[in-house]
């Protein structure tokens, strides 16, 4: 039977090694293409013509992070244009990636914690 504190080192190997594989599969989401500012959407807008109305779309974020033609000035929006173009499609496989990315640094810090929770455990035995 194996000591209780090589099953804790055991335990925390494997939850170390987790943690790895998460940072990794971050490193490649960044690789692979533009990731949105943390809190971001794409939103859609109606605008309307003198015959008829179009829909638009715009990259939304929580407070002005976007640049404008104004000096010192910024925005909340970043316009996309219409559905199915270029800045769209990036911009909602950017967002993709971002939560994609919350999501798994969500599990490293639980992960982290956990591994805190087995050395603080293994403290109090001794």
């Amino acid at each position: 039977m194996p000591a209780p504190d090589s099953d804790i080192i055991s335990r925390a190997e494997l939850l170390q090694q987790a943690i790895a594989t998460l940072q990794l599969s971050i490193q490649q989401i960044q690789a692979s293409g533009e990731v949105a500012p943390p809190g971001c959407c794409v939103l859609c807008y109606q605008a309307r013509g003198k015959k008829q109305a179009y829909w638009y779309y715009k990259l939304h974020a929580t407070k002005p992070i976007f640049s404008t033609t104004q000096p010192n000035k910024l925005s909340k929006y970043r316009h996309l244009g219409k559905a199915g173009s270029p800045a769209h499609i990036n911009a909602v496989l950017s967002v993709a990636r971002r939560t994609q990315i919350d999501h798994l640094t969500s599990c490293i810090d639980s992960l982290r914690q956990n591994w805190v929770d087995l050395y603080d455990s293994l403290k109090e035995k001794k």
